[in-house]
C-alpha cells in the first residue's frame, strides 16, 4: 500500500472512531465503493464463499459485510455482533426505501 493511500486510510479511521455509528457507516460506504485487489488466502476465500452462498452475497460483498461488522465493532466494542448486523440491516432498508416485514 502507497504511503499517501496509507495516510489517507487512517484520517478516515480517525474521523470514524471520533464520529457516531450512523457517521461510520456512512463513511464505509464510501471507502468500500473503490476496487482494488487484494491477495487473500485460499482458505479464507473458501469459508467467505461458503458463508456468501448462505446470506445470498457475493464472495466480495461477504467479505466486504464482514469488514464493516469488524471495523464498527473495534470502534464500538460494547455493541453486539447482532445489534451491529441488525443497524447495518435498517441503514440498508433507509436507503432502499422499504421495509420488509417477516
Amino acid at each position: 500500500m502507497k504511503i499517501t493511500a496509507l495516510l489517507v486510510w487512517h484520517d478516515r479511521c480517525k474521523r470514524l472512531l471520533l464520529g457516531t455509528l450512523s457517521d461510520m457507516v456512512r463513511e464505509f460506504k464510501g471507502v468500500l465503493t473503490m476496487a482494488t485487489n487484494v491477495k487473500l488466502s485460499d482458505d479464507l476465500v473458501k469459508a467467505a464463499g461458503r458463508i456468501a452462498a448462505i446470506e445470498h452475497r457475493s464472495i466480495p460483498k461477504q467479505i466486504e459485510f464482514y469488514f464493516k461488522i469488524a471495523a464498527i465493532a473495534e470502534a464500538n466494542p460494547d455493541l453486539s455482533f447482532v445489534l451491529i448486523k441488525e443497524i447495518l440491516k435498517s441503514d440498508a432498508e433507509a436507503t432502499s426505501g422499504h421495509y420488509q416485514f417477516g
